[in-house]
C-alpha cells in the first residue's frame, strides 16, 4: 500500500509536463494545415485534439490516466495515478471506515453467506448473524443471480441513513426472515488481532491508518488488564499507510526526545520527528515481526525500534520502501500519489531499494529473492547486491546495520515452505477452508461455549481431514499427493483456525495460527 506524508490534501495543476514529450502533426493532416502545439499545457492540448479530431471514438478519461501514470512511473515506482475507484478504496481503508451495512461474506454456490458481522455496526444492530444466507434483497431475487462483488458492494453501500432489507435464510429454514438495515458509518479497526497467552501480548496491525494509534492504545490497555508481561507486534504483510501514524505509534514505545525518523527532499526541507512523553509502553519488552511484505510505514517503525535498540526485530528482510508520497486529488475523485521526500531512520540510513533498472525489474525484486533462496537463508540476504557496497550504520548500542534494500531483522527466521506451498495456496485462494466450515462444521462448533474451550479441546482428526480433501477435490481435482502429505499439519491448523474465526472472530483465528508459527514462537521467547 502506498503511504502519504500526512492527511492534508492539496490540489495541483499539471502544467508544463507536456514538455517531456514531442508530438508533431504531419502536413497532410487536417487538409494540409500544420497544427502547432503552442502553450504550456501540451498534454491537455493533445488530449483535446484526440477527443475532437481522432478517427475513432476514444475514452479520453482512461487515456488521460494512462498518460499521467506513464509520466509518473518514469520518476519512481511509487509515484502513480489513481483512478477514482482506486483512490476511494485506498482512502477508505486508511480512514478507518465507510458508509455501508457492516458485514463480511463469502459467495458459496452463488449465494451470499455472512462470515463476519461488525460489532456495533448496522447489520449487528439489525440482528444479522454469522452463517445467515441472503436469498433476496428488498424482496427481489438475489441468490442465484450470478453475483459479483462489484454489484454487492454497490448495493450494500449507499447514502447514510438509507435502508436496505435483507431477506435471509437462517439454519436452513425454508421460511425467510426479513431484516431492515439502516446504512451508517462502519468503523473498521486497523488492529487485526490483540490477545494475551501465557503473559505474551500479541497485536497484529494490517495498516497505518488515521485511527491506528488510538486502536493500539485501546488494545494495549486491554492486554495489560489481561496480564501482559511482554509484547509481540506483528507487522508481517503490513504494506504501510500514513507517515504520521507510523511516528505516532513509534512514540508509544520511546521516551521523550528520541528521534524516530526524518524526511527530506529537494523541495521538502529536513523534517525531524521526535518522541514525546506520551508513550504508553516505553519500558516493556518488545519484539517486532516483519517479512518481505512489510513496507513503508512498517519499516519506519521497525527501523526506529532497531536503530534505538528498543525492540528485537524477528523475521525476514522487509520490502525496502524509503520514499514518502503525498496524495494530490483531482476534482473528479481521481488523484496522484507523488513522491515528495525520502525518509531516514534514526541512524541516518535510507532503506529504499534501487529502482535504477526500471519499474518491471523493481516489481520483480521479491520474486528474485525467492528464486535466489533469500527467504531461506540469512547469509544470502547480506550477500545480495542491495547490501554489497552499502554504507554501514550503527544502532544506539553500536550494532552494525545496513542501508538500502530494507530492514534486516536481528533474528532471521526462514520462510515456512510447507505453509506456503502450492496446495495450501490453492486451497486458500479458492476459499475452501471457509467454504468447508460453512457447509460442514457449524453443527460441531455449536458444542463449544467459548473460543478457549474450542482451541484447547478440539482438533481436526485424520477422518475429518480426509473429508475436507474430498470436499476440496470437487474444486481442485489435481492435487499433489506429496504436497498434501507434507502440509498435513498446516492444513489441519488452517481448517481449525478458520472455524474459530467464523464463530469467535480474528483473535481466535490468530491464536490457532500462531500455535504452529515458528516466527511467533521465537518472538515470544525474546
Amino acid at each position: 500500500m502506498k503511504h502519504t506524508a500526512g492527511i492534508i490534501f492539496r490540489t495541483i495543476l499539471l502544467l508544463t509536463i507536456g514538455a517531456l514529450i514531442g508530438i508533431f502533426l504531419s502536413d497532410g493532416n487536417l487538409g494540409g494545415r500544420r497544427m502547432g502545439l503552442s502553450g504550456t499545457n501540451k498534454i491537455n492540448r493533445v488530449l483535446d485534439l484526440v477527443q475532437n479530431q481522432y478517427v475513432d471514438s476514444v475514452n479520453i478519461d482512461s487515456m488521460e490516466g494512462v498518460t499521467i501514470n506513464d509520466l509518473l512511473q518514469n520518476l519512481d515506482p511509487h509515484s502513480l495515478y489513481l483512478p477514482v475507484q482506486q483512490a476511494r478504496n485506498i482512502n477508505e481503508k486508511l480512514e478507518g471506515g465507510f458508509t455501508g451495512i457492516g458485514l463480511e461474506y463469502q459467495l458459496l454456490r452463488d449465494t451470499l453467506v455472512v462470515t463476519q458481522v461488525t460489532a456495533g455496526g448496522p447489520s449487528a444492530k439489525a440482528g444479522i448473524m454469522v452463517g445467515d444466507k441472503v436469498i433476496k434483497v428488498d424482496n427481489a431475487p438475489f441468490a442465484g443471480t450470478k453475483l459479483k462483488t462489484s454489484r454487492i458492494s454497490k448495493l450494500f453501500r449507499g447514502e447514510k441513513d438509507t435502508f436496505i432489507t435483507l431477506n435471509i435464510q437462517r439454519d436452513n429454514n425454508a421460511k425467510l426472515k426479513d431484516f431492515k438495515v439502516k446504512r451508517d458509518r462502519v468503523t473498521v479497526s486497523s488492529i487485526d488481532a490483540a490477545y494475551v497467552t501465557d503473559g505474551v501480548g500479541y497485536i497484529k496491525i494490517s495498516k497505518f491508518g488515521t485511527s491506528t494509534d488510538t486502536d493500539f492504545r485501546k488494545a494495549l490497555t486491554n492486554l495489560k488488564v489481561d496480564g501482559m508481561e511482554k509484547l509481540v507486534l506483528d507487522l508481517r504483510g503490513n504494506g504501510g499507510g500514513y507517515l504520521n501514524t507510523a511516528t505516532a505509534l513509534a512514540d508509544e514505545f520511546l521516551p521523550k526526545g528520541k528521534l524516530i525518523v526524518y524526511t527530506k527532499g529537494v523541495h521538502e526541507p529536513r523534517t525531524d520527528y521526535f518522541a514525546t512523553d506520551s508513550g504508553s509502553y516505553q519500558n516493556g519488552k518488545l519484539t517486532v515481526m516483519i517479512d518481505e511484505y512489510s513496507a513503508s510505514a512498517s519499516e519506519i517503525l521497525a527501523g526506529a525500534m532497531q536503530d534505538l535498540d528498543r525492540g528485537t526485530i524477528v523475521g525476514r528482510r522487509s520490502f525496502g520502501k524509503g520514499l514518502v508520497q503525498q496524495q494530490y486529488p483531482f476534482g473528479d475523485g481521481s488523484a496522484i500519489n507523488l513522491t515528495v521526500a525520502r525518509y531516514y531512520t534514526p541512524s541516518g540510513r535510507s532503506i529504499q531499494k534501487s529502482y535504477k533498472n526500471g519499474i518491471a525489474s523493481y516489481h520483480d525484486e521479491l520474486a528474485n529473492r525467492i528464486r535466489k533462496g533469500e527467504l531461506l537463508n540469512a547469509g544470502s540476504n547480506l550477500s545480495d547486491s542491495a547490501f554489497i557496497g552499502s554504507s554501514a550504520f550503527h544502532t544506539l548500542k553500536g550494532r552494525k546495520v545496513f542501508s538500502r534494500g530494507g530492514i534486516m531483522p536481528d533474528i532471521f527466521i526462514p520462510a515456512d515452505t510447507i505453509q506456503s506451498n502450492q496446495l495450501v495456496s490453492d486451497l486458500s485462494d479458492h476459499l475452501l477452508f471457509s467454504a468447508y466450515v460453512i457447509d460442514k462444521m457449524q453443527p460441531r462448533l455449536a458444542k463449544y461455549a467459548t473460543a478457549d474451550n474450542f482451541i484447547k479441546q478440539y482438533n481436526i482428526s485424520d477422518t475429518e481431514l480426509t473429508d475436507f480433501i474430498l470436499y476440496a477435490y470437487q474444486t481442485i481435482p489435481k492435487m499433489d499427493a506429496r504436497e498434501l502429505l507434507i502440509s498435513k499439519v498446516t492444513v489441519k491448523n488452517l481448517l481449525k483456525a478458520t472455524a474459530a474465526r467464523l464463530k469467535w472472530g480474528n483473535n481466535a483465528y490468530f491464536r490457532v495460527v500462531n500455535g504452529i508459527d515458528e516466527t511467533f514462537k521465537v518472538a515470544a521467547k525474546q
